[in-house]
């Protein structure tokens, strides 16, 4: 496990109870926040975070080479998040984006929401 393992370990186990706490049997979502908040939630601190961190990881002076665990874990833990962005708005959503794809429209872009509109189209543009 290279010196990002830890950290995509650490993503991964996150958005699985994310992921659990929002469509586990008997969920309602984060009793903390409204739906808006929640779904700034998993973009800002979820897939946002995963999304930087291949970013990091490719961009970062060094060629960084995942393995194929780290790169299914992260690109994983980046699908379960959009899943949870996109059930805020009452979207039921089947991820299965390219973390390379997020990390480009990301550096394009600069903007995760931006990211998240044009992966997922939600929420619709008006």
């Amino acid at each position: 496990m290279g010196e990002y393992g830890p950290r995509i370990a650490a993503l991964e186990r996150r958005a699985e109870r994310d992921r659990e706490a929002l469509f586990g049997s008997e969920s309602e979502g984060p009793a903390d926040v409204g739906p808006e908040e929640a779904a700034e939630r998993y973009l800002r601190e979820g897939a946002g975070r995963a999304i930087w961190l291949y970013v990091e990881g490719r961009t970062g002076g060094r060629l960084v080479r995942f393995s194929p665990a780290e790169f299914e874990a992260i690109e994983r833990a980046m699908n379960d998040w959009f899943e949870c962005y996109a059930a805020c708005h009452g979207v039921e959503l089947d991820a299965e984006f390219s973390v390379r794809e997020a990390a480009q429209l990301l550096l394009d872009t600069r903007n995760v929401h931006d990211v998240a509109r044009l992966l997922t189209g939600v929420p619709d543009r008006p």
